[in-house]
């Protein structure tokens, strides 16, 4: 065995029947066996026991206890004998709780929550499974049960006892998730095409209706990566003796008459494809490539003898992907969608056939593929190095959407960052469209940005099936999201590389009680805030209402650029236009301004935004053939100086690339370029200036450069928010008579206090709050 399975041995303490392994200062595994075997293969939780050489101290036979282990951070008492509460506890040395602080050995630990199998048929919040993070500052993981990885092949156990982990991070969420990565493997690194737009609809489409569907979408403007084909790509209609058509290998040729010309048209326009599996029938003897498998696996033709679905079979397991899948890819099928629905495992001594799909579907995917990915459901822990999640078929309600933000946000507490939601919601329901345009709203703000709806003749996600006004927004936030992707891929390399998550609760960054009580709000990378809208607008102010905290410090919004002082919780209001999304004082947010471009090709042209009021350094990662440029954007709003040094050993990067600085909420400014970078800058305005790459490092300063006055910006989102409002006029005139005529804000406020209608003074409260 490898140090890297078993831990340092100078970690290892044993004693009969136990042994104990101390991986971090915060993190030691806990082993008891009457027979003395331990297991020292990885398992499908746990790839890696070599964590370093954390200081601790060993006592043994000391105030009655046969051991003591003590680090900075836990003291663990053993007590001999096999584990259980009486004879093995822990204390945390941290003061989250009065009375909170010891586990004793297998008991439950109440914790922030993780994240659950699926969201079939949920209609709002389901129940999550316990996570990581823990506002006692505890957790644990048993591992006695999971199955063990040889040779990338998963087996049972021969180790039979207890297999735990006890995390004692206290409120350091960052570095408890990161040494999880560290212990269970780091998520994979996505292929850049799946931060786009996907398109996925359960529709019996046509060759010709799927192709025609993607050029009116280009007509439109709005951008896809990824055409998902759902179940009726193959044959559903087969004779009644081989049963079900639920799965299927073969294309249904009456509707794609020529799928290799699909695939390879797709292609040429920019699309990725991937096609739905529902894999439990196994091979039958209807399907094309039954007669290959069939000669592999020496089955009866004569009696059309099934290949049955067992993936613990070698054999088996060769012809699904040898046989059947890959013939598929080579005709042009870039990866798939597993649609696993038929149970877990039904004994010990079996593998829940979700993870042996995952498991081996993305093996294949990055053997064939260098970037591997797949789409489907989550399998338990571990499951994070199989992206991308899919969270099944919720109901289209306010409820549904209600719960994703949250579910989304908290699955990072247990490594689980790449989850892909129904967007708009997947069935039933009733025909809402501001409910739509909210739903596809967050989508963009999410991980994975997946469109998808049943079968149901009325319910197809097109922007053009909703009111022109809808239509047309939908579509500028479809293109938002592929403006987005350098942003998003940057992030996606963190994940991988660094474990710091897209997406990641307010609690992560902040130990106040608002940043766990409004569960809803997230960091989206590193610069973005974003409090997704999730209910109904209120409809006589024509607004949608968030209630919502802002961490101390400036916050510019996204849309408007209107800046917010924080350390507040606040009601914020919107109209469809717009989404509450901010960015932190300092941010820089890279994107690409021409979102109908190929998101394989590294843009030629990046729109950096920068806002004012604090320094910042942000490294944008870009990657490609197993090369990766980083570019790093230095921002010093102390001496108005922006810097860019280029990194690209691989040579990836478009030459000449142009770098589109914008500077937002700041006055008219002179820009003064370095001598050195004279000859790759140049300026345009006094807000955008472009620079080439022919330079590996630039930069320029600013002068007269300040926080811009917002009092008219502000006037003029009071007056429009009065204007929508659908209330009586002469209340109208006078809220603007007295807003005119205030000489203090206070004034004013104590004006709005006295209105009857508290939703219109919380909403005016807002703007006036800006000032």
């Amino acid at each position: 065995m490898t140090d890297q399975q078993l831990g340092q041995p100078e970690n290892i303490i044993t004693g009969q029947y136990y042994r104990f392994t101390v991986l971090t200062s915060r993190m030691v595994r806990l082993e008891y066996s009457v027979n003395e075997h331990f297991e020292d293969h990885l398992t499908q939780i746990v790839q890696n026991r070599n964590l370093g050489e954390p200081e601790f101290e060993v006592f043994r036979h000391r105030n009655q206890h046969e051991l003591e282990i003590v680090t900075d951070y836990f003291h663990l008492y053993y007590e001999g004998g096999p584990l259980s509460p009486d004879t093995l506890y822990i204390d945390t040395k941290y003061g989250y709780s009065s009375y909170n602080n010891r586990w004793n050995f297998g008991q439950p630990v109440e914790t922030l929550k993780g994240t659950v199998r699926t969201l079939d048929r949920a209609d709002g919040a389901v129940p999550l499974e316990e996570g990581l993070m823990s506002r006692n500052g505890y957790s644990v993981i048993n591992d006695s049960h999971s199955f063990i990885i040889e040779n990338d092949l998963l087996r049972p156990r021969t180790a039979a006892g207890d297999d735990w982990y006890y995390l004692a991070y206290g409120h350091d969420f960052f570095s408890c998730l990161q040494d999880y990565y560290r212990l269970t493997g780091f998520p994979p690194l996505l292929p850049r095409y799946a931060l786009g737009n996907w398109w996925s609809r359960y529709h019996a489409y046509t060759q010709a209706e799927y192709q025609e569907l993607f050029e009116n979408f280009n007509r439109a403007g709005v951008p896809f990566s990824i055409a998902v084909l759902d179940i009726d790509w193959h044959l559903t209609r087969v004779p009644h003796r081989f049963g079900s058509g639920w799965t299927g290998y073969t294309w249904n040729r009456k509707l794609f008459p020529q799928p290799e010309k699909l695939l390879t048209w797709l292609h040429e326009h920019g699309k990725k494809v991937t096609l739905n599996l529902h894999p439990a029938d196994g091979i039958r003897a209807f399907e094309e490539w039954y007669p290959t498998v069939a000669k592999r696996l020496q089955l009866d033709t004569a009696a059309e003898e099934p290949a049955l679905f067992n993936l613990r079979d070698e054999n088996f397991r060769k012809s699904y992907f040898e046989d059947v899948h890959h013939p598929l890819e080579k005709m042009g099928v870039d990866f798939w969608w597993i649609d696993w629905q038929q149970g877990t495992n039904f004994t010990e001594q079996q593998v829940d056939p979700l993870w042996l799909l995952n498991h081996y579907h993305f093996k294949d995917s990055r053997e064939r593929h260098d970037e591997g990915l797949i789409l489907s459901r989550y399998a338990g822990l571990g499951s994070h190095r199989y992206p991308v999640g899919f969270s099944g078929d919720t109901i289209v309600t306010w409820n549904s959407l209600a719960f994703q933000p949250h579910f989304t946000a908290t699955a990072t507490n247990i490594g689980y960052t790449w989850w892909s939601h129904d967007i708009g919601g997947h069935m039933h329901g009733i025909r809402d469209d501001e409910l739509a345009l909210r739903w596809l709203q967050f989508g963009v703000f999410s991980p994975i940005m997946r469109l998808h709806s049943s079968g149901n003749l009325f319910g197809g996600k097109e922007p053009q099936n909703y009111n022109q006004e809808i239509a047309e927004i939908m579509r500028r936030f479809l293109r938002l999201r592929h403006e987005l992707i350098p942003y998003l891929d940057s992030a996606n390399f963190a994940t991988h590389t660094f474990g710091i998550p897209l997406v990641r609760p307010m609690y992560y960054h902040h130990d106040e009680p608002a940043a766990y009580e409004l569960r809803n709000q997230a960091m989206f990378g590193s610069e973005l805030l974003v409090a997704p809208i999730v209910k109904p607008k209120i409809k006589r102010l024509d607004q949608s209402k968030v209630t919502m905290w802002f961490p101390e410090g400036q916050w510019f919004d996204f849309f408007t650029g209107l800046r917010y002082e924080g350390n507040v919780t606040l009601n914020v209001f919107r109209d469809n236009h717009r989404y509450p999304v901010f960015v932190r004082a300092g941010g820089i947010v890279p994107m690409n301004p021409h979102p109908l471009d190929d998101v394989m090709r590294l843009p030629q042209t990046l729109a950096v935004k920068i806002y004012p009021g604090a320094d910042n350094k942000y490294r944008m990662y870009e990657h490609q053939d197993e090369h990766t440029a980083v570019t790093t954007f230095v921002w010093s709003w102390q001496h108005r100086r922006f810097t860019i040094k280029v990194d690209d050993p691989g040579n990836i990067l478009p030459s000449k690339r142009v770098f589109q600085l914008n500077f937002i909420g700041v006055t008219p400014f002179k820009t003064h370029v370095d001598a050195a970078a004279k000859k790759c800058v140049t300026t345009h305005s006094n807000r955008i200036i472009f620079v080439q790459n022919n330079c590996a490092e630039f930069g320029a300063t600013f002068s007269q450069m300040e926080l811009v006055a917002q009092r008219d910006q502000i006037v003029e989102r009071l007056f429009d928010k009065l204007r929508r409002a659908q209330i009586d006029f002469d209340t109208k005139e006078l809220i603007w008579e007295k807003f005119l005529a205030a000489e203090t804000k206070i004034q004013f406020i104590s004006f709005l206090n006295t209105l009857t209608d508290q939703e219109l003074a919380t909403l005016l409260y807002e703007i006036v709050y800006l000032l």
